[in-house]
């Protein structure tokens, strides 16, 4: 009888450590869950444009109103809509496959998504709306330089550190392939930016994507005085055919659409100008080129140097 007594005990006593256990690992893994749930929902105060808003620390679900998409892919935040612009830009054509296109004149469209971080230009419509959505951050296009947008918007995404990282690193290798490319085409050289269109051709300053930052903020390259008078403040400045010799530096970047309208290159105006003349023309492509993201600016950093240095 005493025998089986303590058999009794025994497993009674294990019985309910088990049980012990199994509660404790319960309430280990409630509290896991609620630390991830109290993770996800973790929000910040971040100091916009037009005031404080409340983003959230490591937002999930992004959807893209402007041209900062590539902001965002090179900080490898997660995108679930973007705009026109961007879905069709060949650059991001494989990181934005599977991301929905969204507009800002179907609020639906981004309804759908579930977003937790909008972002957009100040200029979007139904901004209203908008932040009845998701916390919702507008930017004013070229208030801050192009390399500070990117540290900016690494501040809105908690990745400050990372965004200030690859800026400090760019501008060191924009600058020194500037020094390199002056050395090898000439101190005064002029570069000229022209794009085609439609049926318009236009020059651009040092701040309207093409390409410009690069070149003349970062590279240092000269630009026509024609330029200077007419696109440096505006940032851009609409030509006709007849007067795109006075515009066109030593060596002339074209940006061209290619549904653009090029007739013009087979005009005797634009043979004669000395930069074609010489085989100083640089074609590049006008999709996806006013874009002035890291990923679009890595790109055209390749591009620069192949087409001053011929590497």
């Amino acid at each position: 009888m005493k025998k089986l007594l303590t058999i009794f005990v025994f497993f009674s006593a294990l019985i309910l450590f088990a049980g012990c256990n199994t509660a404790e690992e319960t309430n280990s893994d409630d509290q896991t869950n609620a630390d991830m749930a109290e993770d996800t929902n973790e929000t910040f105060t971040y100091e916009s444009e037009t005031g404080p808003v409340d983003v959230p620390t490591n937002p999930e679900r992004v959807v893209v109103l402007a041209g900062y998409t590539g902001d965002l892919i090179k900080l490898e935040v997660n995108i679930v809509g973007v705009d026109t612009w961007s879905k069709n830009n060949p650059t991001f054509a494989d990181e934005l496959a599977d991301v929905a296109l969204v507009s800002e004149d179907n609020l639906e469209s981004v309804i759908a998504l579930n977003p937790d971080l909008i972002i957009a230009l100040s200029t979007v419509k139904n901004v209203e709306q908008l932040k009845d959505i998701a916390p919702t951050v507008t930017y004013t296009w070229g208030k801050l330089n192009y390399l500070d947008q990117h540290i900016e918007i690494g501040k809105l995404l908690n990745k400050e550190a990372e965004a200030t990282a690859w800026v400090e690193d760019f501008k060191s290798r924009a600058t020194a392939l500037g020094e390199e490319i002056k050395m090898t085409i000439g101190e005064d050289t002029t570069v000229s930016v022209i794009e085609s269109f439609g049926k318009d051709l236009y020059v651009f300053g040092n701040n309207w994507g093409r390409g410009t930052e690069i070149l003349y903020q970062t590279m240092a390259l000269k630009m026509p005085e024609k330029v200077k008078q007419d696109a440096l403040e505006s940032g851009y400045f609409t030509l006709s055919q007849e007067v795109l010799p006075d515009y066109a530096g030593d060596y002339l970047v074209l940006s061209k659409y290619q549904e653009a309208d090029t007739a013009f290159e087979e005009t005797d105006t634009f043979k004669n100008i000395p930069a074609v003349q010489n085989g100083n023309v640089i074609e590049m492509q006008g999709e996806g080129a006013s874009f002035t993201d890291p990923i679009t600016l890595e790109k055209q950093l390749v591009f620069f140097k192949e087409a001053f240095l011929g590497e």
